[in-house]
């Protein structure tokens, strides 16, 4: 029976000048959730700008994360996109969420949960 997979996004304020400027950090980090998560990687993008900042996308067989960080504002945006197809996943979802939010020591303006 088809159940609906979660989507989480996040805007959010951080003063990690450092971590909002290098994706370096963010990628070790989602690796590891996604290796003790049990998800399945099938590729990704990451991109340093030359202003500062950092945009990366990682696309999972169970669907995706992407984070965008502007430091010049002190703003990070992103979302976790798990599907349910196989095994639900809401509560990991749930859990790569607030890894982000803990590694930005960010504090959420808006925040969005998505069925779909």
């Amino acid at each position: 029976m088809y159940q609906p997979g979660l989507h989480l996004i996040c805007d959010c304020l951080s003063e990690e000048t450092t971590q909002l400027s290098d994706f370096n950090a963010c990628q070790i980090l989602l690796n590891q959730l996604i290796e003790s998560e049990g998800l399945s990687k099938i590729g990704e993008v990451y991109h340093n700008f030359p202003s500062g900042g950092f945009t990366g996308v990682v696309c999972l067989t169970e669907s995706h994360i992407s984070i965008h960080t502007w430091p010049e504002f002190g703003r990070i945006t992103f979302d976790v996109f798990l599907s349910n197809y196989q095994k639900v996943n809401n509560q990991i979802a749930h859990r790569i969420y607030a890894k982000l939010i803990e590694l930005f020591n960010a504090n959420v303006i808006a925040s969005h949960e998505i069925n779909r």
